[in-house]
Parts: C-alpha cells; sequence; structure tokens
C-alpha cells in the first residue's frame, strides 16, 4: 500500500476511530459499575478497572482506593478466603488471585502480568480423587510498594515484605525479607 493511500484511509477512518474511543471509555465505565455491583457497592471511584475481572467463589474481596485493574484478571476467594487490596495496587494483565485462607496486598504493590498468587494446595491422598481431595490454605502476604514481575507463582505461607522486588518468572515458596531483590525457581534473594 503506497503511502499516499495509507494518509487517505487513516484519515477517512478518523471520525469512526474517535467514536470507537468514545465506546472504550464507556467500556471501561461498564466494567466498573459491573465489578462494583458484584462487589455490593464497595468499590472506590477512582478505581480503574479495564475490564471486569473472572470473579469465583465467596466473593470475600475488599478493595482499596486508586487501583489500576488491567484486563483478563481471576480473582477466587473459597472456603473462609479472603482478598484484600490495599490503595495505590496495580494488577498487571492476567493475573491470578486465589484464596482458600487469605491473600493480601499492602498499599503500592506492583503485581506483573500473568502472574499466579495462590494460597492453597490439594491434599494428597492415596487412592482417591485429586479433584475431591480438598485444599490446605496457608496466607500470603504481600508488604508496601513490593513489586512483583511479570509470570511469578507465590505460594501459600509466603510474606514478602515492604519495598521487595521479584524477578520475572521466579517461583516463591519461602518468605522475602523487605528490600531485597528475588529471583529464580525456587525464588532465592540475590541481594539486599
Amino acid at each position: 500500500m503506497s503511502q499516499q493511500l495509507k494518509k487517505l484511509l487513516v484519515k477517512s477512518l478518523s471520525p469512526l476511530a474517535t467514536i470507537t474511543n468514545k465506546l472504550d471509555a464507556l467500556h471501561r465505565l461498564w466494567a466498573n459499575a459491573r465489578l462494583n455491583s458484584a462487589l455490593n457497592g464497595t468499590v472506590h471511584p477512582s478505581v480503574v478497572v479495564l475490564n471486569t475481572p473472572e470473579l469465583h467463589g465467596t466473593r470475600q474481596i475488599s478493595l482499596g482506593q486508586n487501583l489500576y485493574l488491567y484486563r483478563d484478571l481471576y480473582l477466587e476467594t473459597q472456603d473462609a478466603g479472603s482478598i484484600t487490596i490495599g490503595n495505590d495496587v496495580v494488577l498487571s494483565r492476567g493475573v491470578h488471585l486465589v484464596a482458600f485462607a487469605s491473600i493480601v496486598l499492602e498499599d503500592g504493590v506492583m503485581i506483573g502480568e500473568y502472574s499466579s498468587l495462590r494460597d492453597a494446595n490439594h491434599r494428597i491422598v492415596g487412592e482417591g480423587s485429586m479433584r475431591n481431595s480438598g485444599h490446605e490454605g496457608k496466607p500470603i502476604h504481600i508488604g508496601k510498594n513490593a513489586w512483583i514481575g511479570r509470570g511469578v507463582t507465590i505460594l501459600g505461607g509466603v510474606t514478602i515484605g515492604a519495598n521487595a522486588v521479584v524477578g520475572a518468572n521466579a517461583v516463591v515458596t519461602k518468605d522475602i525479607p523487605a528490600g531485597a531483590v528475588a529471583a529464580g525457581v525456587p525464588a532465592r534473594v540475590i541481594k539486599t
């Protein structure tokens, strides 16, 4: 396609693009309204919701203010599990939070794309069905301003301290102290 033809097509499609951009804003507003309704009117107006998160279970979810919630989020609470998200938290695209005990994200936490925080594992049973074995949950706690990189997996019973950084694709099975940088499978502190 010549540059002249491309320029002409872009110019002719610009009015339609303007309308579509306004529809995108309406879509975000609709997503915010749907999430607010699903969580019984508890979503603060400062929360940006790019697409309605997929919600499962008991919906024991508490959201702070000034959140930025990207697309394709999965939030699940089962049994007595709860998810508590502080102020100024960013959940990037595809983040999964699954709580049978509790997941707490303090203020300022940033979680990278496709990360998974799951506080429970299936119980291991001899010959029985794994699907019906039940779960054992242990709380996950992420301290203020921690940064969880892309594709990180955090397992139950883990505390990540304030201002800690977890490198991309790490699997966190043990506590990470405040201010530390951790990476690897399993994650290890590489810098304090």
